[in-house]
């Protein structure tokens, strides 16, 4: 995957969206990354429930923690 800084996509967009490949490209802003863009037919299938397993959830997910009465 290739990697630009956001100050070079803004400059060269319609230039990288012709010559975009399988793999996208990764946009960075001050070295971190905000963007990642892929061609609209690119399979993100992969995605879905890529992260089952690896996730803890603790406590109730449902709950705010807060205890009240709709009677009051």
């Amino acid at each position: 995957m290739q990697v630009i800084k956001a100050s070079q996509f803004k400059q060269q967009c319609l230039a990288l969206l012709d010559r975009l490949d399988a793999d996208g490209l990764l946009i960075t802003k001050r070295g971190k990354p905000v963007a990642r863009l892929v061609p609209a037919d690119a399979d993100c299938a992969g995605l879905i429930g890529c992260l089952k397993g690896k996730i803890e959830i603790r406590g109730d997910l449902f709950s705010t923690g807060l205890n009240w009465d709709a009677q009051s």
